[in-house]
């Protein structure tokens, strides 16, 4: 048993010490602070340990010592769930008597007295250890960080995939953060002509079903990208492929939001082919 568990500590500062290289800080100072609170954690590990070591040593000559008074021996098994042969109910019995029900004075099972023990024994490691000398992430930080990697990686995803967006496979995005850039890259290039809410003003109102060149999302894009001979520039030099995608989006999520002001239908009434984006999010966003 001794063996066991002294093999058991080796194991923990061991593996304390391989998992402290992966995660040591670079700089001399923290790096003094940080060893230093590892190895009052260690020391607190081994404390905890040896403590159990002695109760159950002690627990052991107890239960000796009741097995010789009593008479009898006790099986471990019966130690561990804490069962008491029938002999011993009347030496259990309370002097209560309700309605001649008695009860019996059985103790709490070993086992869930020393389940309850590592809870604290945990407790009182996992608590400095995260709470107080912050040598590992909480759950919450451990998960924003997760979120800042992921995001970094989907910027990085859009950057690698814009060049390869153009008029005949452009799809609308339905993303509120893409559209959000959509909304800005609107408001700074082109609420000037066609209004801050798609209500027209030199340009033609965004908001109704009548379109000039056509208002599917392929048709949009070509628009916007390449221009038209009525005084719409280009834009495809100042606006990159992913940029004109969240553009298009944006501008579909002002179908059917009547503004006020709005500027009369010109052109066609689109065809329906193209499915706007829901205007609930365009409403929110205004």
């Amino acid at each position: 048993m001794k063996k066991k568990l002294a093999s058991l500590m080796l194991l923990i500062g061991v593996s304390t010490s391989i998992s402290a290289q992966n995660v040591t800080p670079k700089t001399g100072e923290e790096e003094m602070v940080y060893w230093i609170l590892l190895g009052l954690v260690g020391l607190s590990a081994a404390i905890v340990i040896l403590l159990i070591i002695v109760a159950v040593q002690l627990i052991g000559v107890l239960q000796r010592e009741t097995n010789k008074a009593l008479g009898e021996k006790y099986t471990i098994w019966e130690r561990l769930v804490g069962f008491q042969p029938k002999s011993h109910e009347q030496k259990l019995l309370l002097d209560e008597d309700f309605d001649g029900i008695k009860e019996l004075d059985n103790a709490i099972p070993a086992w869930f007295n020393w389940f309850f023990g590592l809870t604290v024994a945990f407790a009182l490691l996992y608590f400095p250890a995260y709470h107080i000398w912050n040598i590992a992430d909480l759950q919450e930080t451990e998960y924003d960080k997760e979120v800042k990697v992921a995001e970094i990686k989907k910027e990085e995803y859009l950057k690698k995939i814009a060049n390869s967006i153009d008029e005949k496979n452009v799809k609308l995005i339905k993303d509120a953060k893409q559209l959000q850039k959509g909304q800005e890259l609107y408001k700074a290039n082109c609420a000037v002509c066609h209004g801050e809410k798609g209500e027209g003003k030199i340009g033609p109102n965004l908001t109704d079903e009548y379109w000039l060149y056509g208002g599917s999302a392929n048709e949009v894009f070509k628009t916007i990208k390449y221009g038209t001979n009525k005084g719409m520039q280009p834009w495809q030099k100042q606006l990159n492929p992913l940029q004109i995608q969240q553009v298009v989006s944006f501008i579909h999520t002002m179908k059917g939001t009547n503004p006020p002001n709005a500027k009369e239908p010109q052109g066609k009434k689109d065809s329906g082919e193209s499915t706007p984006a829901n205007t609930e999010k365009a409403v929110s966003m205004k």
